[in-house]
């Protein structure tokens, strides 16, 4: 490889476009620069890290214009080949500055220069410290003579191992290296890849499982898409295992993600349980300095499972071996807030087909997306129609609450059902889909209610923290005793998770309950401590959100009882059917897990509704296959393709000017692509500012990307633009 005349050089600002440096002056003429290594440049007064992309010959910037990068930071480049093919793909797919789309994939610690590989700090004795021991030095500090003796001794010892065996041994060392009689050195940790060993062994295969892992195996060393749906509770995490397994078993690497953080702990615990092998683990809880470590343990190759959120499927896997989507429909795989708004589930499918692999993608309720690639042949379909332990499907039943007698929020036969599972030594799962105490403050007598300043909302009554919050913008404030408007009683109108804990609280005096959701868990542990008072029978009943419906396997839980299930059925969204069928299978798979029946309660005022009928009839796939029948009627996704700009300004006029101003530099394009509104956004202000969205719309999806291509810099120019916050979203999930 030639030197060089010019580095082209991403940088994480929001321009799409790469900058020009010279190769660092003492190198200039002997030395090339790999793409994927980090630099140090200089940009207007600021020193920035970027990533060289490519070299040039010669740059458009005038020679006198040009500077050169101050430092080249990595022996090695942090992305690789592939791993930069896949950023570019993901930045021209989704139209986003390059420079963004790549510090998207790196933690923060590397954003700002740390070292890419990790290094052990090891401290020796100097030969004049050695000198000084054998003479008596140093005589008046035995802490200091107590370090340097170990240190002669042992012939020098790791920072690490010292902080273990000698405590404050760090006063005593700089005071020791102040006087030159020890010094500290920088070594890079080796990781050697240990040998495979299983834990523990693996459980027996039905016949619907071997096929899957037989059918896929036959798939290792090239690129397949398959699709595993499987009924909740048929063993879809077994069958991950022993993929992983066969992988790990040819000396390559298996990378896993999952959907939230809630069932990272079990899933790695489960893998941990099967596998003593490194395993790196990567979320937004962790703090930058962990993500770091993380992040090194996966690009040094050290860790042979790597497992995370969203942002894993960026991670550095070298000899990648197949890569797993637990939960695939599930919505948390998509980025839709922020900058860089991307889909996980797809990027590693493009992923997986760039580095010539397999991906497993895993659902109960596949996303109907991938139902259509299923039956378009681009996805192959393994099926698990039984649960494990020969464990028989729910029993699912409506329950009309215009006929029965509802008791804040729970109806007659849901509090009989709970008595009776109760009494039969069941556990039983109550699911509502809203957090706090109740959703509206109410004054019976002027009709005020509690609204939030900053959004088109309303405040969410939290009685046991006696506050009242707004859950779109944060706001918070004392739960008022009386109404501010007219001096009259207020009250709490409605349900939320913690009035049905307190309910079934004073109905089943004595049994303990145990509450899951985002007031709970506040802090690390907490909901493995929800989960562990389930599992081992400490609590009875469990009230949760969304947070209960998956990855929980309560073998005791033998009822479900779903509350207010209508809240998707009429909804403006044209996905909320599918998000609704979704749930509720989901958190209808929790009942009946172990031996013994389970039984599904679901409350309704519309026990008529096609898609409650659909869904107790013919199960999910007979709801999807009517779905995609109505999704095609309509020529909504997947049979057209989306994407929507949304803005948000100071006021409602500005966010609709610019998206106003955005659509008559339309009026030209191509007649494939069609474009709805401007609309304000369903709740229009939100934190304080207005909210809008333009939608375009075309049945063919290289049209879009050819009209975003033209488009989207002439809107970048208009005036309006720079009045407004505005993104791109490219296949968006959530419309307003």
């Amino acid at each position: 490889m030639t030197a060089p005349g010019v580095l082209r050089v991403a940088l994480d600002m929001p321009l799409g476009r790469l900058f020009d440096y010279l190769p660092p002056a003492p190198l200039a003429a002997d030395f090339a620069i790999e793409p994927g290594v980090r630099v140090g440049v200089p940009f207007g007064r600021q020193r920035l890290v970027g990533v060289v992309m490519e070299s040039a010959r010669c740059s458009e910037v005038p020679a006198e214009r040009l500077k050169a990068v101050l430092q080249v930071l990595d022996p090695i480049p942090v992305f690789d080949r592939s791993a930069l093919e896949l950023l570019r793909w993901a930045a021209e797919y989704y139209h986003h500055p390059i420079g963004q789309v790549l510090a998207a994939a790196l933690p923060k610690a590397l954003r700002l220069g740390a070292e890419v590989r990790a290094s052990e700090e090891r401290w020796i004795a100097t030969a004049q410290g050695r000198e000084a021991l054998a003479r008596g030095d140093p005589r008046r500090a035995p802490k200091q003579r107590e370090l340097l003796a170990h240190l002669v001794e042992h012939d020098g010892a790791l920072a690490d191992t010292l902080s273990e065996t000698m405590a404050g041994w760090r006063d005593a060392a700089r005071s020791l290296a102040a006087r030159g009689w020890i010094a500290s050195t920088e070594t890079p940790v080796t990781n050697t890849t240990a040998p495979l060993e299983i834990r523990a062994p693996a459980l027996e295969l039905r016949e619907e499982q071997t096929v899957a892992v037989e059918r896929v195996c036959e798939s290792l060393q090239r690129f397949g898409a398959f699709v595993l749906h499987g009924v909740t509770g048929s063993g879809k995490t077994e069958v991950y295992l022993r993929l992983v397994e066969r992988v790990l078993e040819q000396g390559r690497r298996a990378l896993v993600l999952v959907p939230e953080i809630g069932l990272t702990p079990q899933l790695v615990g489960r893998f941990r349980d099967r596998f003593d092998t490194p395993m790196a683990v990567l979320h937004s809880a962790l703090t930058d300095h962990e993500r770091l470590l993380a992040w090194r343990d996966a690009f040094s190759g050290h860790a042979r499972v790597v497992l995370g959120t969203r942002s894993a499927v960026f991670a550095p896997v070298p000899e990648l071996g197949i890569i797993i989507v637990d939960e695939e429909h599930d919505a948390s795989f998509k980025q839709h807030e922020g900058g860089f708004r991307y889909s996980a589930r797809d990027l590693a499918v493009v992923r997986a087909r760039r580095a010539n692999v397999p991906v497993l993608l895993g659902s109960a309720t596949p996303a109907l997306e991938t139902l259509h690639n299923v039956a378009g042949g681009r996805y192959e379909r393994l099926t698990l129609q039984h649960r494990a332990a020969q464990a028989a499907p729910p029993r699912m039943s409506l329950v009309d609450l215009r006929t029965n007698a509802v008791h804040s929020g729970l109806s007659t036969p849901a509090i009989q059902a709970i008595e009776r599972h109760l009494r039969e030594d069941g556990q039983v799962l109550v699911f509502l889909n809203r957090r706090g105490y109740a959703p509206t403050l109410l004054c019976t007598a002027c009709g005020w209610i509690a609204p939030c300043r900053d959004c088109d909302a309303r405040l969410t009554v939290h009685r046991s923290a006696g506050r009242l919050r707004c859950h779109h913008c944060g706001a918070d404030s004392p739960l008022p005793a009386r109404c501010p408007q007219c001096g009259f009683t207020v009250k709490p109108v409605g349900q939320g998770t913690e009035r049905i804990e307190e309910t079934l609280t004073a109905l089943f005096p004595g049994v303990t309950l145990a509450r899951l959701d985002r007031d709970v868990v506040r802090r690390r542990g907490d909901m493995e401590e929800v989960v562990r008072r389930m599992s081992s029978g400490q609590a009875r009943i469990l009230v949760g959100t969304q947070m209960v419906t998956k990855g929980h396997d309560f073998p005791n839980v033998t009822l479900v009882v779903v509350l207010n299930a209508d809240q998707g059925l009429f909804s403006s969204d044209f996905r909320a059917p599918e998000r609704l069928a979704q749930t509720i299978v989901q958190v209808a798979g929790r009942a009946g897990r172990g031996s013994r029946p389970g039984e599904v309660l679901i409350q309704t005022e519309f026990p008529s509704h096609p898609l409650l009928l659909s869904l107790l009839a013919e199960g999910y796939d007979g709801f999807a296959h009517t779905a995609l029948a109505e999704r095609a009627q309509a020529s909504w996704p997947p049979f057209s393709r989306l994407a929507a700009v949304r803005d948000s300004a100071k006021t409602a006029e500005a966010a609709l000017e610019f998206l106003t101003d955005a659509r008559k530099l339309a009026r030209d394009a191509s007649r494939s692509v069609r474009l709805l509104g401007p609309v304000p956004a369903a709740m229009a202000k939100r934190a304080g500012r207005y909210h809008a969205q333009l939608l375009l719309e075309s049945a063919d999806r290289s049209s879009l990307h050819q009209f975003l291509d033209s488009w989207l810099p002439r809107i970048e120019e208009l005036p309006s633009a720079r009045r407004v916050r505005w993104a791109l979203d490219v296949d968006p999930i959530e419309l307003f």
